[in-house]
């Protein structure tokens, strides 16, 4: 069966799904054409007609739930991983038309500042990986950082305006869902278990041989330094991209008011 793939870029994504694409693991009865997108990429590909597998933001899960469903393997989602809110210099977050760029209308980091701080409203969607060096360069007042960008916005001599993460689990006292895997409801029941399953299988390999994807990991990341690669892969696997399990699913609930 062959199956479309969307996939991030992303080194938690290129980590959990290597045993998959480079064939480490028996995939069979699956073949896939595999994508890989920048997050907003995926979650306007999963609103429109969208592939049979694919990457999104937990925020978008909403408006997509009657046409996919979480699969409960391959979640970024715990706690200390939340965007990061920076600037070049102080910032007053009540400052009338105060210009803040975000990595996608449709992403969980826009939900959270949306949650967090709705006198925020004159948000810039752009790419993830050119929101720090707008910043920067003072396009705009601040910015939220995602993926590798957390770990290198001080190096750019910028600084830490909120942790939303932080502010989440403050608020919640549950980890942060982040991005999931889905499978389209027009696949049998059946068929979306085995990816499931599968896609588990993968993450499991990786975590018993970390280094074996990291030529595949280098080949599609923004930042290249092992460092940077080992804290983000450390930061978005862990135990709730294996299995949801019973908080994970309180904590998608309280993100999205869905019971998944």
């Amino acid at each position: 069966m062959r199956l479309t793939l969307n996939i991030s870029p992303c080194p938690n994504d290129t980590f959990m799904f290597d045993a998959i694409v480079n064939r480490r693991i028996d995939i069979a009865p699956f073949e896939f054409d595999v994508r890989y997108l920048d997050i907003e990429q995926l979650n306007g590909e999963v609103l429109g007609q969208g592939p049979a597998i694919s990457k999104i933001s937990y925020a978008v899960l909403p408006a997509i739930n009657s046409r996919y469903r979480v699969l409960d393997s391959g979640s970024a989602l715990g706690r200390g991983n939340g965007p990061l809110l920076v600037s070049r210099g102080d910032v007053d977050l009540s400052k009338p038309g105060l210009m803040v760029a975000i990595p996608g209308v449709h992403t969980t980091a826009n939900a959270l500042m949306t949650r967090l701080f709705p006198q925020v409203t004159n948000k810039v969607p752009m790419l993830f990986s050119e929101i720090a060096e707008a910043v920067e360069r003072s396009d705009v007042d601040a910015g939220v950082l995602i993926h590798e960008g957390r770990f290198t916005y001080a190096a750019r001599g910028l600084q830490l305006v909120a942790d939303l993460g932080v502010e989440w689990e403050r608020a919640t006292s549950l980890p942060l869902p982040l991005g999931a895997i889905v499978a389209s409801r027009e696949l049998p029941a059946d068929v979306a278990t085995a990816f499931e399953e599968l896609l588990r299988r993968s993450v499991e390999f990786a975590f018993r041989n970390p280094m074996v994807s990291r030529d595949y990991v280098k080949a599609h990341a923004r930042e290249l330094a092992d460092d940077v690669i080992d804290s983000h892969i450390a930061l978005f696997v862990n135990e709730f991209s294996l299995s949801l399990g019973a908080e994970g699913r309180r904590a998608v609930s309280e993100l999205t008011s869905l019971q998944i």
